[in-house]
């Protein structure tokens, strides 16, 4: 099959011929109609999340067809449309797994990263982590619900019933959760790159509130804050504009480093937090409320072997929304 490989940390993609994959027990095959493009496939092909698989075939926000499946799988059947997220095995019997929150799985693998990914012709994926893909929605339409949308919604509900919500970085998960949060009837505010002019378009077309730059203060004081750029200093900026008792919530799984701050714009029951991965529930629920908030997604395509020039253009910020490699 043809698949672009990570061969060595830091390195570009290479067109590599492999083996198609066949699927154990507990295991599906998934052939690959799209896999989106994430930030995360970015800090790992760049080496800034160590220890990857290699080599890797990277990508996470899989969907495809279901056209093998392995012994002792329930629940998912030949034929049947599926997303790979980046959470690609758990335990299941940890203190963790065993209170919903498999995401924090100490043996936790993930896809693209310890387990191949989807920027590839096949893919096999632990059945459990096949999540069903809701109709109406085309198959570059939905992977980036799979890690952006997901994620997204994950920091948003740790934000809790904050009526205005704040978004730095406006990117393929922003656009995403500024329109759950629009539809949940919460004031969106969105903080972009300065000059960014594509940026600052998609968030007003999306329907947010308020736009500006990042190094901005916001015309009211926010409840909560979601940092989708792994940008560090700008913790302190969103401790900044929230107001007391407000939530600035860390949605990336890499950040640089967090600059230090007086402790006066921490005070007053403000509060710092990290998202960490998702759950396969965060998944169904999000899929299940897409089609009801009626999400779209703004999707720049990639051919596979473009693979390489889609994680540069995330980089430079060429594109606005969400990149998907399409197979």
């Amino acid at each position: 099959m043809r698949a672009m490989l990570l061969e060595a940390a830091g390195s570009a993609l290479v067109a590599r011929e492999l083996p198609v994959p066949l699927p154990d027990p507990g295991q599906v095959r998934v052939k690959v109609a799209c896999t989106g493009v994430c930030r995360t496939d970015l800090h790992v092909r760049d080496g800034e999340l160590r220890e990857p698989k290699l080599p890797l075939v990277l990508g996470h926000q899989i969907v495809g067809r279901v056209d093998a499946v392995g012994g002792g799988v329930d629940g998912v059947a030949l034929g049947d449309r599926v997303g790979v997220p980046w959470l690609g095995w758990t335990c299941g019997s940890c203190g963790f797994c065993s209170s919903g929150r498999e995401n924090l799985c100490g043996e936790a693998r993930f896809t693209g990263y310890q387990i191949d990914g989807g920027f590839a012709e096949w893919a096999v994926t632990d059945a459990r982590y096949a999540l069903p893909i809701p109709e109406g929605y085309s198959d570059l339409e939905a992977a980036p619900l799979l890690c952006g949308g997901v994620i997204g919604y994950r920091a948003l509900r740790m934000a809790g019933d904050a009526k205005r919500v704040g978004l730095y970085g406006f990117g393929a998960a922003a656009h995403l959760v500024a329109q759950v949060a629009v539809f949940q009837g919460r004031e969106v505010f969105a903080f972009t790159r300065a000059g960014d002019a594509g940026a600052q378009a998609l968030a007003r077309r999306v329907g947010v509130r308020w736009v500006g730059g990042s190094d901005e203060r916001p015309p009211d004081e926010l409840d909560a804050a979601l940092v989708f750029a792994p940008v560090g200093a700008l913790v302190p900026a969103a401790l900044r504009a929230v107001s007391r008792g407000g939530a600035v919530v860390c949605a990336g799984i890499h950040m640089s480093d967090i600059p230090s701050f007086p402790y006066e714009i921490l005070w007053g029951e403000r509060r710092v937090q990290s998202v960490a991965n998702l759950t396969r529930q965060d998944g169904l629920e999000l899929l299940a409320l897409a089609p009801k908030a009626r999400l779209r997604s703004e999707v720049t395509r990639y051919a596979l072997s473009d693979a390489e020039r889609a994680l540069d253009d995330l980089r430079a910020g060429r594109f606005s929304g969400a990149a998907v490699v399409e197979i």
